[in-house]
């Protein structure tokens, strides 16, 4: 009787151990490399429409995901990241909530061997070693960014910027905007004046009340630059309540589908077109190029175009 109870034990520990072994392999139980994706957020159509693209690319490629997101929190990044790394997955794809914080978190990835990839959103920390960073060219969407606005004006007004300097992304998307407006105005093509900038989040209810905030010191505002839709989408709703709707032009930079519909409605006069599928697609591609022992591109840049209410009075997804 001990023998048969000392066998039984001895063969759940085998068991047990092997199960263990296999979790760490960094395949699932049907023997499938897995990514480890953490995103910014899920509440964003432009990250959920990410993730689906991620999915998609990684089952043609015989990959599995694992995708969770961060919704802003770098703590709670990090913890995901750090299950990532106990599950010994074979890539680890980003698109971090903070692009300073996130280096502590890439490093211990390193250091277990597992590599590393961001999207959409850049890691700027010094050390973290990131194979290949896939995203929108911000800096080149920054400056259409402030063409439209210009065009929207008429080359003359007093704007402001509703940012989200947290994250790699959008300090690229304001620095191209703001060196347009520069270039523009030392050449004597537009007399444009920056007068507030202020942090949104890339959220439309803290965008809804930076616009406020802004509206109130600024009688004479003209136009807004919002770093995303939500941010552009906030600030229309602050300038609507204020009773000065139509009186203040926005552009935003996204193309998500309630965007593009302000824009239609006249709402929001331009959007800088992102394309979050193919950002998705392209990291996938280059996991798979770089596991298969090819080379791959340390940045990866994706084309952006203004998108007018003309485009949206044409575009068939709108309703």
């Amino acid at each position: 009787m001990k023998l048969r109870l000392f066998t039984i034990i001895v063969l759940m520990l085998t068991l047990a151990m092997s199960c263990s072994k296999k979790d760490d392999s960094g395949v699932s139980e049907s023997n499938r490399p897995v990514i480890g994706v953490s995103l910014l957020t899920m509440t964003n159509p432009f990250f959920k429409d990410m993730g689906t693209a991620i999915k998609e690319e990684a089952e043609k490629n015989g990959y599995e995901v694992n995708l969770v997101a961060g919704e802003f929190d770098p703590a709670k990044q990090q913890n995901q990241i750090s299950d990532f790394i106990v599950k010994n997955v074979a890539a680890i794809l980003l698109c971090p909530t903070d692009s300073k914080a996130i280096g502590t978190s890439i490093a211990q990835a390193n250091e277990a061997g597992i590599p590393v990839f961001t999207a959409d959103i850049a890691c700027t920390a010094e050390g973290a070693q990131v194979v290949s960073h896939v995203a929108t060219n911000n800096y080149a969407a920054g400056r259409l960014a402030a063409q439209a606005l210009i065009e929207a004006l008429h080359g003359k007004g007093h704007i402001g910027i509703i940012d989200h300097p947290e994250v790699e992304s959008v300090i690229m998307r304001t620095r191209g905007f703001e060196d347009e407006i520069k270039e523009q105005v030392e050449q004597n093509k537009a007399d444009i004046k920056i007068v507030a900038k202020l942090p949104g989040k890339g959220s439309k209810d803290i965008a809804f009340k930076a616009c406020e905030d802004m509206l109130q010191a600024h009688s004479n505002l003209n136009g807004i630059f919002a770093i995303n839709d939500p941010s552009a989408l906030g600030a229309v709703a602050a300038i609507e309540k204020a009773g000065r709707a139509g009186r203040i032009k926005v552009i935003g930079i996204d193309g998500q589908p309630e965007g593009r519909q302000a824009i239609r409605a006249g709402k929001i006069y331009a959007d800088v077109i992102q394309d979050p599928q193919e950002i998705g697609r392209k990291a996938v591609e280059a996991i798979v190029q770089y596991n298969a022992g090819e080379e791959v591109d340390a940045e990866i840049l994706i084309d952006t175009k203004i998108y007018r209410q003309e485009d949206a009075l044409q575009d068939p997804t709108l309703k």
